[in-house]
């Protein structure tokens, strides 16, 4: 179950609608410049992310898109599976070309066991989680960091992992 640039670039897109007002309907072009991603290949993921109802296309003068329904309510399984495929949480996380449930590879039992509480992190971890972990981030990058104290150990630069388990 690897997840592919596609699905980075389309729950990108979709935090930057779930951080603006309820409802509000954004170019395509705006969100890509916001979050830095191309818009051709945005435009794309946007289709399909429409075609299962996470977002609502709009034409004419009002043209753009918008959240279909409020970021609390759509996980991020759904995002991912709109995306990816629907068997994307059936693929196998080692070697997902080359195995599956009928021919599974030597580590297949692992993901078998492991499959069920994945799906059940993606099904809580909402847009809503992902949106607000993000404007966290990004008002922490804005504040000045003090001088470290003499003895104190460094503190690492390195983004956290995001814990999809809620633990």
């Amino acid at each position: 179950m690897k997840l592919s640039r596609e699905s980075e670039y389309g729950l990108a897109g979709l935090v930057r609608l779930a951080q603006l007002q309820p409802g509000a309907i954004v170019q395509l072009k705006d969100i890509a410049r916001a979050q830095a991603l191309p818009q051709m290949f945005l435009a794309k993921t946007f289709r399909k992310l429409t075609l299962y109802g996470v977002l609502i296309s709009y034409r004419g003068r009002r043209r753009g898109y918008a959240l279909a329904r409020p970021p609390k309510q759509i996980t991020v399984r759904e995002i991912v599976e709109s995306i990816e495929g629907r068997d994307i949480l059936r693929r196998c996380i080692f070697w997902s070309n080359q195995c599956s449930d009928d021919h599974p590879c030597l580590l297949h039992p692992m993901w078998q066991a492991m499959r069920p509480q994945m799906t059940e992190a993606l099904e809580r971890l909402t847009l809503n989680d992902i949106a607000r972990r993000r404007g966290a981030q990004a008002r922490d990058a804005r504040r000045p960091r003090a001088a470290p104290r003499a003895g104190a150990a460094a503190r690492s630069d390195r983004p956290r992992d995001l814990d999809i388990a809620g633990k």
